[in-house]
């Protein structure tokens, strides 16, 4: 395959990955500030920072509110990470490899985008935001099983299923750092049915609290962050996302797990085999922000590396 052709399917499912789960940050905001008053501009600048966007936010708003965060995360495109950027930015590189994809995926990344771009104008997307928000997830939906079920499971699929993969574990592990930042009223509430119902909130914005339930059924801060992390089974968590990124590389490669013959295959290879052998407590005795924090890091080691390797090889 084309170096130019997988890095466009890479970035393009990347890119509707990336849309998706913007939707999931401000929904998980969205339901953590329920009932808790006014003066919440906090939760909403913590929110920026978690995303890694507050140098634009700050050069385009003079303070920070619900409505500005959402118009920016949202519609802005001059955010290279709004959900309509992403959008723009999927349909480009999905119109560069457009041989490789189903007439089907084509026909419902153009009605993603086209639906994001009309909402611009709907004053409903700001005001009851909810409603548009699971519209977004349920286009995400969509999109992922249009791709499994229509495309052949060849290496044009498995470009597209690492790119996805990479970035739903990045943003999986975003989504626990924003109740990290999302501190509560006051530290006396901590353990507290207010504190349990936001875990509860925060895992239902990751489509995983019935999984949750099934797993542990009682709701504690130490068990979610486990089950979001670490769990082997559930799509969107951290450990199962890493697990597929490293099976579709190999497919791409002719590698083996267990053993490495370039950069991706090492560095992949090094972080599901740390996530194999993780423990919860760990994690909570190094600090989940921290540990969260590091974990980023790796993952960028590993797209820096991934680009390097497939996609400017052919083009040096």
């Amino acid at each position: 395959m084309l170096s130019r052709v997988a890095d466009s399917i890479f970035w393009m499912r990347r890119y509707t990955e990336r849309a998706e789960n913007v939707a999931r940050f401000i929904d998980v905001t969205l339901n953590l500030t329920l009932g808790l008053g006014d003066h919440l501009d906090h939760q909403w600048e913590a929110l920026v920072y978690t995303t890694g966007d507050q140098e634009r936010f700050f050069e385009t708003y003079q303070h920070v509110c619900q409505e500005y965060v959402i118009r920016f995360l949202t519609f802005d495109e001059q955010n290279p990470n709004s959900i309509l950027s992403c959008l723009q930015y999927a349909r480009e590189n999905a119109r560069q490899s457009r041989e490789m994809l189903s007439s089907q995926m084509w026909e419902e990344l153009n009605k993603f985008y086209l639906f994001v771009r009309d909402s611009r104008n709907d004053p409903r997307a700001i005001d009851s935001p909810f409603e548009f928000f699971t519209r977004v997830r349920q286009f995400g939906y969509l999109i992922d099983g249009v791709v499994t079920g229509t495309m052949s499971h060849g290496e044009a699929w498995n470009f597209g299923r690492l790119g996805a993969m990479l970035e739903r574990a990045d943003k999986t592990s975003r989504i626990l750092d924003v109740k990290y930042f999302l501190l509560l009223p006051s530290v006396t509430d901590v353990g507290t049915s207010l504190d349990i119902s936001q875990w509860g909130m925060l895992l239902k914005s990751a489509s995983a609290l019935e999984m949750y339930r099934r797993r542990f059924g009682r709701l504690s801060p130490k068990l979610v962050a486990a089950f979001l992390l670490l769990d082997r089974d559930f799509p969107r968590a951290v450990h199962f996302c890493i697990a597929l990124a490293e099976r579709s590389l190999l497919s791409i490669t002719g590698g083996t797990p267990g053993n490495f013959r370039n950069r991706p295959e090492q560095l992949l290879g090094r972080l599901r085999a740390e996530f194999e052998f993780l423990d919860i407590d760990e994690i909570m005795n190094e600090g989940l922000h921290d540990f969260i924090d590091g974990f980023q890091g790796k993952l960028n080691s590993i797209g820096e590396a991934v680009q390097e390797m497939f996609f400017e090889v052919q083009m040096a």
